[in-house]
């Protein structure tokens, strides 16, 4: 239950900056992010903007406070941590919710200055780098931008690929009925992936592949072993009809009709393994996660 409401009742008009930090333990950053966000409301439920002046009334300020259920970082050292993250949990919380997420436990043991370096999807399984300070922060984003690090994944997906592929098709938004759904277009942005079978079931006729994507768009795997033919096994979006999917989505089926649709419980992509370099020294994680 991140997301805490705060009633605060106003005396005098101020900025609603200068209130906050006057009436609450809350510091300049978090008050400005809070702002930003929209997490801030007057009594009529309206958004609060910068410097707004507030002269009465009461004003809701949503605060997030984390909780734990025992996640714990699976590496750490002084600058940055390493979760192995379970599928089904969202990295971050999407809206004003009492929703829990990978975030409650970044928060909870590494303290509000831990941040995200990446994200992966939320039915994604694996790996997930979290900075611990501001320094690391700016160190890692750069790296992650540059393009400095290998991450790898397990998926297993329908059908047989005998052969290592590069699947290189540009990616941009679908445009359908599902919103946060991607599609492979020319006029999309360049996109790479490289994938390697391991095995093949030939009972179930499902493969098991290591993909390693070079770019970094949502869905990306996702969408790219879907174009080929080769859509993951429990994908609830893609290679299935968007009515289906909407259904899925809204989690309107019972559990036995998800199975019959997607043929797993859960999405079957594993982030298992992170190599990158920091401070000159060479880190390789791998997940501790079984992924079958």
């Amino acid at each position: 239950m991140p997301y805490i409401l705060k009633k605060i009742n106003v005396s005098k008009a101020m900025k609603i900056e200068e209130f906050l930090l006057e009436n609450t333990n809350l510091d300049e950053n978090t008050i400005n992010s809070l702002v930003s966000k929209g997490k801030i409301l007057n009594d009529k439920n309206k958004r609060l903007q910068k410097n707004q002046v507030i002269k009465d009334g009461f004003i809701n300020v949503y605060v997030f406070e984390p909780k734990s259920k025992g996640l714990k970082p699976l590496f750490e050292t002084f600058h940055f941590a390493i979760f192995d993250k379970p599928s089904g949990l969202k990295v971050h919380p999407s809206a004003i919710d009492n929703e829990y997420t990978l975030l409650d436990e970044i928060q909870y043991y590494l303290g509000k200055d831990a941040s995200l370096v990446h994200r992966i999807d939320a039915q994604t399984s694996g790996l997930v780098l979290v900075a611990k300070n501001p320094y690391s922060q700016m160190v890692l984003n750069s790296m992650f931008e540059e393009k400095k690090y290998s991450k790898k994944y397990l998926a297993y997906v329908e059908g047989q690929i005998k052969e290592a592929v590069n699947i290189n098709k540009k990616i941009t938004n679908s445009k359908g009925i599902i919103k946060l759904k991607m599609k492979t277009s020319d006029e999309g942005k360049e996109s790479l992936t490289k994938i390697n079978p391991l095995s093949y079931d030939n009972e179930k006729d499902i493969t098991l592949l290591e993909c390693m994507p070079i770019t970094g768009r949502q869905h990306q795997i996702r969408v790219h072993l879907d174009s080929i033919g080769h859509r993951i096994i429990g994908d609830p979006i893609y290679g299935i009809d968007e009515k289906l999917c909407d259904k899925l989505l809204k989690k309107s089926l019972t559990k036995e009709e998800r199975y019959e649709i997607t043929k797993a419980d859960r999405l079957m992509l594993h982030a298992y393994l992170l190599e990158f370099t920091f401070l000159n020294i060479k880190y390789k994680i791998s997940s501790k996660q079984e992924f079958q």
